[in-house]
């Protein structure tokens, strides 16, 4: 079983959809270490502030597997696949880390290399791993956070307090979707 963490992130309809991806995935894979949720403005475009933080879990699927359901979450609850880049979404689930690996084949990367680009990635990853040292590098993760912040290339988020509209979540059940062979059903 390996060790993964991704990114969760959100800015339309943030409260639902974010507690969406999260029930969602710890229907797939079980119990999930998070970290906790920031407010971030919008990179690279103008839009309404996101919702991000990081989830870890363990799974016995490959990264090309766990992208795949990935997908499949998010489509199932919104995401629009022909928006741009840099734009708003429903749910974004991006995979961060497998194990120690270093994967970089064209379909996959990990480490993923907005670790070091946004503190919305690296500020939670710095939370649930402070100690663990990035792969490739001889630093920890929170050794990474406080000379991003030093060098101010990064800024610090607001923390969000949203434990109670996480009681009652929509759940999904990829494998199902996944198995109708379609990865673009959205729940309407």
């Amino acid at each position: 079983m390996a060790i993964v963490y991704v990114s969760i992130g959100s800015n339309i309809e943030r409260i639902k959809h974010v507690a969406s991806g999260i029930a969602a995935l710890e229907q797939v894979f079980g119990e999930l270490r998070l970290s906790p949720i920031y407010e971030t403005p919008a990179e690279g475009f103008e839009g309404d502030a996101f919702y991000n933080l990081v989830a870890g879990f363990e799974s016995a699927e490959s990264p090309d597997r766990l992208n795949q359901l990935f997908k499949i979450i998010e489509n199932h609850f919104g995401r629009e696949r022909c928006a741009e880049k840099f734009s708003s979404r429903t749910l974004d689930i991006d995979l961060l880390l497998y194990d120690d690996e270093v994967i970089n084949d064209g379909e996959v990367q990990v480490p993923r290399d907005e670790i070091e680009r946004y503190s919305f990635v690296l500020q939670p990853l710095a939370d649930l791993l402070p100690d663990q040292v990035y792969p490739s590098r001889k630093t920890t993760f929170l050794q990474m956070w406080q000379q991003a912040v030093a060098e101010n290339q990064m800024q610090p988020a607001m923390v969000v307090e949203l434990a109670e509209q996480f009681q009652s979540s929509p759940t999904l059940n990829p494998a199902a979707d996944s198995a109708s062979g379609d990865e673009s059903s959205r729940d309407t």
